[in-house]
C-alpha cells in the first residue's frame, strides 16, 4: 500500500475512496502509483564476453562498447523505460571459460547474451539452450550460431567473408593462395573461398593451412607465394589476430621482382591494424579486404562514434573502426528493438525469443539490411541455416585508409548455397 494508509487521521470513507481510485487506474492502465509494491519496472541483466589477454585473438573492445552502450541508454531512460544491466565475462579463447560465462549468464539471471566472442559454440551454446537464453549478435565463429534455434546471427559470419572474398579475389587476381587455420573450423575454409572464386569464374585458391598463434610465418609466406604464379597473383590469410604476424614475415621474404597483392577478411585486417603496422607504408597498402559492414568512414556509424565519444569515458579497448565493437553496436541495437516491442510486458528470455521467431524487424540505420529471423528469412543451407544477413561489402586499402572497393552491399547468399553443395 502507499503511505495514505498509514496516516493515523485517514478516515474509512477516505480509504475506500483511495482503494477505489487506485482500482480504477489499475483496470484503466493508469500510470502507478508511487511507491507501490511492483510498480516499476526491473532493469534488465545481460551479459557480452570475449576473449581478453588470450595467446590468440582478443576482443576486449566487445564488452567495453556493451558498457558504454548501457551508460547511453541509461542516460535516456534504458530500454523501454527498464535499466539495462551489462555483465562481462573473459571467454579466455578456451572451451571451459567460454562454458563458465555461460553458467554465469544463468546464474545471473541475463535475458541475453549479446555481441560477444567466442569459437567455442560447442561449449557454451547447450548452457544457453537449456536455460531458454537468446545469443543476439555474436560475431559469426562457429556453426553453433548459425543452427541453434536460440541463436540470432546479426551478420553471415566467416563463410560469408570467406565467400566473398572469394567473388572479389576473382575480378581482380589471376591465382589465388589461402592461408588460414589447421584447425577444424579453419577445413571448411578453401570450399568456401573456392566457392566464391569459381562462381566469379576463376581456379581454385591454394590451401595452405597453419597454426594460428604462430610468432612467425615465413615458410608458409614463402609457399603462399611461390603458389600464385609470376604475377597478377593474390595473397589472402584468415588467422585473426596473427594475420599480422603473417604478413610481417610476408614483407620480409627477399624481393622476386613479382607483383603479389595481399588480402584479408574483416576482423582478420582492420582499420586499426592497419594503423598500427604503418598505414600507407605498412604491408596493407592495396590488400583487399572483405567486410559486413560499411567502412569505418562511413556516415552510417555517427550515431555508434557519439555514443563512443560521450560514454566511453576514453576507454582506449574500444576503437569505432573495429569489428567486433561494430557487430556489438548493431547487437544491442537489435536488443533494444526487440525490448521496445514488447511494450508493457515482462521481459524475460522467452518472451525476447518469442519476438524474435515472431518477426519484429529491425532497421540498423544501413549498417546492414533489415534483419528479421522468421523461418522464411533464414538462408536455411545446412552449416549455416540461420544466416539472414548474407551481404557483404569489398573494401581496398588506399593511403592507409579501408574505402569502398565497390559501393553497396554484395549478396552472397547464392555461392554459400553452393558451398553447401561442395
Amino acid at each position: 500500500m502507499t503511505g495514505i494508509g498509514r496516516r493515523r487521521s485517514s478516515s474509512p470513507s477516505l480509504l475506500r475512496t483511495v482503494a477505489a481510485v487506485g482500482s480504477a487506474c489499475l483496470l484503466a492502465g493508469c500510470g502507478v502509483i508511487p511507491g507501490a509494491t511492483g510498480g516499476s519496472r526491473e532493469p534488465l541483466t545481460v551479459m557480452t564476453w570475449a576473449p581478453e589477454n588470450s595467446r590468440a585473438t582478443n576482443m576486449p573492445g566487445m564488452p567495453a562498447m556493451g558498457q558504454a552502450y548501457a551508460r547511453w541508454v541509461n542516460s535516456q531512460g534504458g530500454v523501454g523505460g527498464r535499466e539495462l544491466r551489462v555483465l562481462t565475462c573473459n571467454e579466455g579463447n578456451a572451451p571451459m571459460e567460454a562454458a563458465a560465462c555461460a553458467r554465469r549468464a544463468v546464474q545471473e539471471g541475463a535475458v541475453a547474451v549479446v555481441g560477444s566472442y567466442s569459437q567455442h559454440g560447442r561449449a557454451f551454446m547447450p548452457r544457453l539452450e537449456a536455460a531458454g537464453i537468446p545469443y543476439i549478435g555474436g560475431y559469426g565463429l562457429s556453426d553453433d550460431e548459425f543452427k541453434s534455434p536460440t541463436s540470432y546471427p546479426v551478420n553471415g559470419g566467416q563463410p560469408a567473408l570467406l565467400a566473398g572474398n572469394g567473388l572479389q579475389l576473382a575480378d581482380s587476381c589471376d591465382r589465388v593462395s589461402l592461408v588460414r587455420p589447421d584447425s577444424v573450423t579453419g577445413a571448411d575454409l578453401p570450399y568456401i573461398l573456392n566457392a566464391g572464386l569459381t562462381r566469379g569464374h576463376h581456379r581454385k585458391a591454394a590451401d595452405i593451412p597453419t597454426a594460428d598463434d604462430a610468432g612467425a610465418y615465413t615458410e608458409e609466406a614463402r609457399r603462399s607465394r611461390e603458389q600464385v604464379g609470376d604475377d597478377g597473383g593474390c595473397v589472402t590469410a584468415a588467422l585473426g589476430e596473427h594475420t599480422a604476424n603473417f604478413f610481417d614475415s610476408f614483407r620480409r621474404l627477399p624481393p622476386d621482382g613479382r607483383d603479389v597483392r595481399v588480402s584479408s577478411v574483416l576482423g582478420s585486417v582492420d582499420q586499426p591494424l592497419i594503423d598500427r603496422t604503418g598505414g600507407a607504408k605498412g604491408p596493407f597498402e592495396g590488400a583487399y579486404v572483405t567486410g559486413w559492414y560499411p567502412e569505418a568512414g562511413d556516415e552510417r556509424w555517427g550515431a555508434m562514434k557519439r555514443v563512443i565519444r560521450e560514454h566511453a569515458f576514453a576507454d582506449n579497448r574500444i576503437d569505432p573502426a573495429d569489428a567486433g565493437v561494430q557487430t556489438t553496436w548493431i547487437a544491442y541495437t537489435v536488443l533494444q528493438r526487440v525490448v521496445e516491442s514488447l511494450g508493457d510486458q515482462e521481459v524475460t528470455p522467452g518472451a525476447i525469443i518469442h519476438a524474435l521467431d515472431r518477426g519484429v524487424r529491425v532497421d540498423t540505420g544501413g549498417l546492414t539490411p533489415p534483419l528479421r529471423w522468421r523461418y522464411e528469412d533464414m538462408l536455411g543451407t545446412p552449416a549455416t541455416p540461420r544466416t539472414v544477413n548474407h551481404q557483404v561489402t569489398f573494401q581496398v586499402v588506399r593511403e592507409g585508409r579501408l574505402v569502398a572497393h565497390k559501393e553497396g552491399f554484395v549478396d552472397v547468399g547464392p555461392t554459400l548455397r553452393e558451398a553447401a553443395a561442395l
